[in-house]
């Protein structure tokens, strides 16, 4: 489980692809700190997919196996080597809960359709499918690459959200341009909420 309070931007060297539509990768990202006390089967969040350590060089970075169905459901497919990515290590036991649950499942990629900069801040609408939209409340809380976020508004495919100077300087976000894909991951809550009301109607 992680928080969405990005610890590192770390730096992708390398996404290996097989060939075919159903293919998986091979991701290979340089991450200082986030490894410094990494181990294979560790849980580390890139850009908000929970990715499990496979490798340690031991050379700050560390190798990810990418399945065709997280290829299929995030952006981590867009990548190229020298690409900047969120980092996240899985919350410890006894660890500060800044931000809300996170688990690294992204529900699908939005796209940013505008930016407006703020004295301090910048102001995003990002657009969604529909299907996830349901899930995205004004107030609450949701995941954009792996941070974060307050929603600011809501649409019927798109939602807002307002980046503080914090999370501009030390996450991805401070550079997205529109046309860019993120990784979503709409609350969790929500969709347990969803299916427990669904399951009970059924039960009814």
């Amino acid at each position: 489980m992680f928080t969405g309070i990005v610890e590192e931007l770390g730096t992708v060297v390398a996404l290996e692809r097989g060939a075919g539509d159903e293919a998986d990768a091979r991701l290979r990202v340089r991450g200082p700190l986030v490894t410094s006390d990494a181990r294979p089967g560790d849980s580390i969040a890139v850009s908000g997919v929970c990715l499990t350590v496979a490798d340690l060089p031991g050379d700050g970075t560390f190798v990810a196996d990418v399945m065709p169905e997280t290829l299929r459901r995030s952006a981590l497919g867009d990548l190229a080597p020298g690409d900047a990515v969120n980092l996240e290590r899985a919350l410890a036991v006894g660890g500060r809960y800044g931000g809300h649950v996170v688990q690294g499942h992204v529900d699908g990629v939005g796209v940013v359709r505008s930016r407006r900069p703020g004295p301090r801040w910048d102001d995003v609408e990002i657009g969604l499918e529909p299907a996830l939209a349901r899930y995205v409340a004004e107030k609450g809380s949701i995941t954009v690459q792996g941070v974060s976020l307050t929603v600011t508004h809501v649409g019927d495919d798109t939602f807002g959200v307002s980046l503080i100077p914090t999370t501009l300087q030390v996450t991805t976000l401070g550079t997205l341009a529109p046309g860019a894909r993120v990784n979503l991951e709409v609350d969790v809550l929500a969709k347990y909420t969803e299916r427990l009301l669904a399951t009970a109607g059924v039960a009814r």
